[in-house]
């Protein structure tokens, strides 16, 4: 089976297995496990940013750094296909008691015009404030859209001169970063809160990491012990995302090229179906046309490739460390054929 459903898929690699077996560990809800400070000194020097915060998951690192900008009646802006409006299980108002309002984009990209005419950080005492605006970089649903990094530092000054905070989604920031060449200290340091993944990408089985300034990290501490997401050894976990860091960010490249090879290999059977030319990362959607994308995925399952479908007419391919690229264009083949 060709897995491409995710890039939270992939297993640990040997060397990254040694790595957890040697880590040295302490019980980290006492800020004693000398292999997650280290990954949270060294994310957060990284990022831009003062302190970070080793959690289990993207959607507990949004949670925390969302719930930091926004309190309980105030509301966060974002995207109406973003993580955290649509896959993080409404955590956001159920725990953070917060409101979202969405705007519409191409990909995942917003128009700044459509972010400005949302914002309504003083709204009174009828309507609910503005407290937050959250982007998303690389973009899911968007099909692994990178942000332009002049459209991210337009809407950090737009945050600014309105006093609204600035929260960044990076969990695949690490192939916005392996696909343009802009720092990440860059990208982090026109938000307040970041969240970057280890366990997709970069292939980490587990692991995700809150970054900000030492305050905010201070009381998201105690935030996620009140969630019950404190943990005590995890140190063989944080090195896993520490070889992660040093072994498996460059290589990102070849996820990339894995699939624009896949995007061609559909395009080349399926002209409509996907833009090889907007393939930026490793994530191609693909529009299945007249045909249900959960019978694309079973069809396309049977003949030994695992897809995602995201919606009624569109399915999704994620490019990894374990799938080559000659496995990745394959794929492409069956799935064009399928749509062909």
């Amino acid at each position: 089976m060709i897995d491409l459903r995710s890039d939270t898929v992939t297993a640990p690699t040997p060397g990254m297995r040694a790595a957890m077996a040697a880590a040295e560990v302490g019980d980290d809800v006492y800020a004693e496990d000398p292999t997650i400070r280290a990954l949270e000194e060294r994310t957060a020097e990284l990022l831009g940013h003062e302190a970070g915060l080793f959690c289990v998951s993207g959607s507990l690192s949004n949670l925390l750094g969302v719930r930091a900008l926004v309190a309980p009646g105030q509301e966060v802006l974002c995207d109406a296909d973003a993580h955290i409006a649509r896959a993080e299980m409404g955590a956001h108002g159920a725990l953070s008691g917060l409101t979202m309002r969405t705007w519409a984009s191409t990909r995942g990209v917003a128009e700044l015009s459509a972010i400005e005419s949302m914002l309504a950080p003083d709204a009174g005492p009828y309507l609910v404030s503005t407290a937050a605006v959250a982007l998303e970089n690389t973009h899911n649903f968007g099909g692994g859209t990178i942000q332009p990094f002049d459209h991210l530092r337009a809407v950090h000054d737009l945050c600014r001169g309105h006093g609204i905070g600035l929260h960044l989604d990076g969990a695949r920031l690490w192939n916005a970063h392996v696909a343009t060449g802009v720092a990440l200290a860059d990208y982090g340091r026109l938000f307040d809160t970041v969240s970057v993944c280890f366990s997709k990408g970069l292939g980490a089985p587990i692991g995700s990491m809150l970054l900000a300034s030492a305050d905010v990290m201070a009381e998201a501490r105690v935030w996620r012990k009140r969630l019950g997401a404190g943990w005590r050894q995890a140190g063989v976990l944080a090195a896993a995302a520490v070889y992660a860091l040093e072994h498996q960010v460059d290589r990102l490249a070849e996820d990339h090229l894995a699939a624009r090879e896949l995007a061609y290999a559909v395009a080349d059977r399926a002209p409509v179906a996907v833009d090889p030319a907007t393939v930026e990362t490793n994530i191609v959607v693909i529009d299945t046309g007249s045909t249900p994308a959960g019978r694309v995925a079973e069809q396309a399952r049977a003949a030994g490739v695992a897809v995602s479908a995201l919606g009624p007419r569109m399915v999704r391919a994620v490019t990894h460390l374990d799938v080559t690229v000659a496995e990745s264009r394959r794929a492409g083949e069956v799935l064009g054929d399928l749509l062909a």
